[in-house]
């Protein structure tokens, strides 16, 4: 299944709630006129794409019509499309280091191991040799957990026991990343947000590993947020940007909302880019985001807009 086909499935929700109420304000409307545009402002909102984030975009939209001379509401489907798009940029991964780090946070119930999980499985089939590390030991559970995904994707796992030092099991799994030339060493680690400072220490000591193993290993510091909590992602991210340095975000469950702009929002109020999206529970339905075609998709079930990442799934 093609990026197109594969975002537009998973954003049905949001398109037939978002982009069925713009279409619905284009038919009305015929001709462009300032209530067209608080009308298209109201949407955005309901979307959760949040009220910055929705002015911004109304604005940039009222620049671009008069710029073109646009007049009938149809002439603007695209242009706000485009604007979204742009909006979404910069979410590409440079990981040229062999081998590269992911530590993946985020509290529980976000869908944090499984996604571990699907990268793991999506890197594997891009013919990249990957291992876990289950650096995430308060729980025995979350370790049984990424075991599982680890069988299911088919790649190495280093595991210690529950209550085991983190940092010694990231420690451990770089050293057997080395061992064995793996390109990219996914480690998932703890989201307690209600202890804080125990997080920022545990954070703090595999910082400290990875630098001094791989003093020069590309790393990113993904957080993994649920969508389906619309503007409380936000301020999760927040709380977890208080604590680390973070490089970008993994949303998931987009196919359980009606409110996708949520990635519009994050983007813009935190200025993280959208580097993974979920949008099915199967094992390939998480992939690198895509901004023309998450705008695309949020518009339109059948036109396919092709992009650069466009290929094979």
């Amino acid at each position: 299944m093609g990026f197109f086909k594969h975002f537009s499935r998973g954003l049905k929700k949001t398109r037939d709630s978002m982009g069925g109420a713009i279409d619905a304000v284009i038919q009305e409307k015929k001709e462009i006129d300032d209530e067209f545009f608080d009308d298209l402002e109201e949407i955005l909102i309901m979307a959760d794409t949040g009220m910055k984030t929705s002015a911004e975009i109304v604005e940039e939209l009222r620049d671009s019509v008069r710029k073109k001379k646009l007049r009938w509401t149809y002439e603007v489907k695209q242009e706000i499309q485009d604007i979204i798009a742009e909006k979404l940029s910069g979410g590409d991964m440079d990981l040229v280091t062999i081998p590269a780090v992911l530590l993946v946070i985020g509290v529980n119930g976000v869908g944090k191991t499984t996604s571990i999980g699907k990268m793991a499985a999506y890197f594997k089939q891009d013919g990249k040799k990957v291992i876990l590390g289950a650096a995430d030991t308060f729980r025995a559970a979350a370790i049984d957990q990424l075991q599982i995904w680890a069988d299911r994707a088919g790649v190495d796992m280093v595991k210690h026991k529950e209550g085991a030092d983190p940092a010694a099991v990231v420690y451990d799994t770089i050293c057997a990343a080395k061992a064995r030339d793996d390109d990219i060493i996914i480690c998932d680690t703890a989201g307690r947000l209600h202890n804080k400072k125990n997080l920022m220490e545990e954070l703090s000591k595999i910082y400290k590993v990875i630098d001094r193993e791989l003093p020069y290993a590309d790393t990113e510091i993904l957080l993994v947020l649920d969508a389906t909590t619309g503007q409380n992602a936000i301020s999760q991210a927040k709380e977890f940007g208080n604590i680390c340095e973070l490089t970008g975000i993994i949303l998931t469950k987009l196919d359980g909302t009606a409110k996708g702009g949520v990635v519009l929002a994050i983007r813009n109020e935190l200025k993280l880019p959208v580097k993974f999206i979920g949008v099915g529970e199967g094992i390939d339905d998480l992939k690198p985001f895509d901004p023309q075609a998450f705008a695309a998709a949020m518009f339109s079930e059948n036109e396919e807009k092709p992009s650069e990442s466009d290929g094979e799934d």
